[in-house]
C-alpha cells in the first residue's frame, strides 16, 4: 500500500491503539508514525529566483512555527524569505540582508531551530573576520550577532539549543598572500540576546605537520602552517550535543572536536579508495563510450562536503557526501601561468599532460602550475603498477590516451615517488633513478572525490560505501530522470549542470558529484537523501543499518538535457545543480507529508519533494 502521509493523528478511544496516550478522558492525542518498508520522492512544487548560475539557491533552512524556507541567495548576497504554507506554490516574502552586521558582508549559509534564524556573514574582504546574527523567524527581527572566524559558512545548532557551531573555512585570497587560520566557532546561545563564541582552532597541531602529513591528512598550501591550512567545510553534531565533527574537505580529513571546551581532539585522515578494486571502478574519461571500469593505480581521494551525524544500536554514525574539491587560486591571474609561483596555487592538472615524454614546458603559459614546475621538468609513471595500459619505465604508453586515463584530472600534488624526507626520488627521462634525473616517478594518481557516500563510525573509520554503486545506476536502465520519469539517465549519463546535450562530459573530473546530504527519521527508519551536484536529482537510502544500506529511490527534476543554452530555457528546464538539502518531517510540514527541500545554486530554483511512503 502507498501512502504518502506517514502518520496518524487519533484520539486513543477511536483506534484502540497499544500504548496511545493515558486511561484519563481528556483531549490530549498522540502522534503515531508508522515505519514504512520503503520511500519514494515526488515532485510537490517550486521557487525559482529567475536567475541562472548565480547560485541564487543555495541552503535552504526550515522554521515550523511559520513555516518558512530560509533561503540562501548567493547572487544577491543575502536570505530569501519563502512562504511553504502550500509545497505546491512557494513565495517570496522578504530578505534578509547582512549589511547591518558588517558593511559589504554577504551571507554564506543558514540554520533554523525553534523560530531562531542563524546566518553566517561573509565580510567584504573574505579573509577578515566574519559574523553569526540571529533573527526571529515570524518578524524577522534581528536578535543579536558574534564575531567568527574568517568567512564562517555552514551551521548548526547543538540538538540541546545550547550552541551554534560555524565552520570558518579561512580559505586565502586569490593570489595566495593572505591565508588565514581555519576554525569552528563554537556559539553559546543561552542568553539570546548577549551570545558569546569561543574558538576551537588548530594551533596546537603546528607542531604536528609532519605526523599529520605521514598519516595522509592533506597540509600542501604554499608557505601555510597547519592551522592555516586546514579550512572546516561542514559540522555533524553528536545526540548528546557533547561531540562535533568538521569536515576538513581539501585536507581530506575530519576534525573531532569537544563541544564543551571547543578544544579539537583529533584530526582524521579519511584515506583514499582504491580504483583498482572489483567494486570500485569509475568512468574517468569524457570522450568515447560510457565505460566504467577498474583502474589499477588510480585512487580517489574523498574529500567530502557535506557531513551529517545519527544513531543507530546504540552508537554514532557519521555520513558523508565525497564531492572532492581541488585548490585553485590565482587561476585567472596571468602572472602565476607565466611562472610566478607566488601568485596563486592550482593543484589540478590531466594525467595526459603530467606524463606526456616531452615534459612540463610544452604547457608552459597555459595550465602549468609554476609549483609543478619547481619539483621537476617531467613525470614518468610506474611502469608496473601501469603495464596494463602500456606504461614503460620511460614512456607512458597508451595510458595517457583519451579513451583510457589522459583525460582524467588529478592533483599532482601526491602519488609521486618520495624520500623519507618528503622530497622526490629523481629519475631520467629513460626511467631510470638518478640524483641527476629531473623527472618524478608516480606510483599511484590520485583523483578528486569517491564518487560515492560513505558512513564511518565516530572514530572516522568506514563502516560501509556506496563503492561504484551511483554511476552503475545512472547508466544503468532502471534510472529514469524528469519528474514523469520518462527520460534515460544512460542517455544523459554524467551530464554537466549548466548545459544539454553534455553526456559523459563530467566523467574526466568528480562524475555525478554527491555534494549535500540530509537525514530524517520515519518511525524507526533512518533515511538519507544525496544531492548529486552535477548530474543533479537526489537519491535516497535507508541507512538504519549502517552496515548495509538500502536503495530506495532516485528523483531528478530536470526536464531538459538536449537545449545546449539551458539559461535560454531557465523558465522550463526545471532544477540544476542541487547543492543543501533539508528534511522536514511530517509533524513539522505544512501538510501530512513529509518533505525534503532542495536549494539548486545553477537553475536558481528552490524545489519542494513530497516523500511517498509505501507500507
Amino acid at each position: 500500500m502507498r501512502k504518502s502521509f506517514p502518520y496518524i493523528l487519533a484520539a486513543c478511544s477511536a483506534l484502540a491503539l497499544v500504548g496511545c496516550g493515558s486511561d484519563d478522558d481528556d483531549d490530549n492525542s498522540e502522534v503515531v508514525v508508522e515505519t514504512p518498508s520503503s520511500i519514494g520522492l515526488q515532485f510537490a512544487g517550486r521557487y525559482s529566483a529567475g536567475q541562472f548560475d548565480e547560485s541564487a539557491a543555495e541552503i535552504p533552512a526550515y522554521d515550523a512555527a511559520s513555516q518558512r524556507l530560509f533561503v540562501v541567495n548567493a547572487e544577491k548576497g543575502m536570505l530569501d524569505v519563502l512562504d511553504l504554507s502550500d509545497p505546491a506554490n512557494p513565495s517570496l516574502i522578504d530578505t534578509i540582508a547582512a549589511g547591518s552586521v558588517i558593511a559589504g558582508g554577504e551571507v554564506n549559509s543558514v540554520a533554523v531551530r525553534d523560530g531562531i534564524v542563524a546566518v553566517a556573514i561573509e565580510a567584504d574582504v573574505k579573509t577578515d573576520t566574519g559574523a553569526v546574527a540571529l533573527y526571529n523567524a515570524d518578524d524577522l527581527s534581528m536578535i543579536s550577532s558574534v564575531a567568527v572566524g574568517a568567512q564562517p559558512d555552514m551551521l548548526i545548532f547543538t540538538p540541546d539549543g545550547s550552541y551554534i557551531l560555524a565552520a570558518n573555512e579561512g580559505e586565502p585570497s586569490d593570489d595566495y598572500q593572505i591565508d588565514p587560520q581555519g576554525s569552528v566557532s563554537i556559539i553559546d546561545i543561552t542568553d539570546m540576546a548577549n551570545p558569546s563564541a569561543m574558538t576551537a582552532g588548530f594551533t596546537s597541531f603546528n607542531s604536528q605537520r609532519d605526523l599529520l602529513v605521514a598519516d595522509g591528512v592533506r597540509i600542501y598550501g604554499p608557505n601555510a602552517s597547519v592551522a592555516q591550512d586546514l579550512e572546516p567545510e561542514y559540522i555533524a553534531v553528536s545526540a548528546d550535543s557533547q561531540t562535533a565533527w568538521a569536515v576538513l574537505q581539501e585536507n581530506n580529513a575530519v576534525a573531532r572536536i569537544d563541544i564543551t571546551s571547543a578544544h579539537v581532539q583529533q584530526i582524521i585522515s579519511l584515506g583514499y579508495k582504491d580504483h583498482g578494486l572489483d567494486g570500485n571502478g569509475i568512468d574517468p574519461s569524457d570522450e568515447g563510450p560510457v565505460e566504467i571500469s577498474t583502474w589499477p593505480g588510480v585512487r580517489g581521494l574523498y574529500l567530502p562536503d557535506a557531513i551529517t551525524a545519527y544513531e543507530a544500536g546504540g552508537m554514532t554514525y557519521l555520513v558523508t557526501a565525497n564531492e572532492g574539491d581541488a585548490r585553485a587560486w590565482g587561476e585567472d591571474n596571468d602572472d602565476y601561468w607565466a611562472g610566478d609561483s607566488s601568485k596563486g596555487f592550482v593543484e589540478e592538472f590531466r594525467v595526459k599532460h603530467l606524463v606526456h615524454a616531452d615534459g612540463f614546458d610544452r604547457r608552459a603559459n597555459d595550465d602549468l602550475p609554476p609549483q609543478l614546475r619547481e619539483l621537476a621538468a617531467g613525470a614518468l609513471l610506474n611502469p608496473t603498477t601501469f603495464s596494463y595500459c602500456g606504461a614503460t619505465a620511460g614512456d607512458p604508453g597508451d595510458c595517457r590516451e583519451d579513451e583510457t586515463l589522459g583525460r582524467l584530472n588529478i592533483t599532482w600534488t601526491e602519488g609521486y615517488r618520495q624520500h623519507a624526507d618528503g622530497s622526490p626520488v629523481m629519475f631520467d627521462a629513460a626511467g631510470n633513478e638518478s640524483s641527476d634525473g629531473d623527472r618524478i616517478m608516480y606510483d599511484n594518481l590520485y583523483s578528486y572525490g569517491a564518487r560515492s557516500f560513505t558512513i564511518w563510525n565516530d572514530e572516522g573509520q568506514l563502516v560501509w560505501d556506496s563503492a561504484d554503486a551511483i554511476e552503475q545506476f545512472l547508466a544503468g536502465d532502471d534510472c529514469m530522470l524528469s519528474a514523469t520519469r520518462d527520460i534515460a539517465c544512460k542517455d544523459f549519463f554524467n551530464s554537466a549542470h549548466d548545459e544539454g546535450n553534455s553526456i559523459d562530459s563530467r566523467s574526466d573530473a568528480k562524475g555525478p558529484e554527491p555534494e549535500g546530504l540530509t537525514i530524517g527519521s520515519i518511525g524507526d527508519k533512518t533515511f538519507v537523501f544525496v544531492g548529486l551536484e552535477r548530474m543533479g536529482g537526489v537519491l535516497v537510502y535507508d541507512i538504519t543499518n549502517p552496515d548495509a544500506p538500502v536503495f530506495q529511490d532516485y528523483l531528478n527534476t530536470r526536464e531538459d538535457w538536449v537545449t545546449e543554452d539551458a539559461e535560454s530555457i531557465l523558465a522550463s528546464i526545471g532544477d540544476l545543480g542541487p547543492e543543501g538539502l533539508v528534511f522536514i518531517s511530517a509533524e513539522d510540514s505544512p501538510t501530512d507529508d513529509a518533505l525534503v527541500v532542495v536549494g539548486n545554486e545553477v537553475s536558481g530554483t528552490t524545489v519542494i519533494y513530497t516523500i511517498e511512503q509505501m507500507f
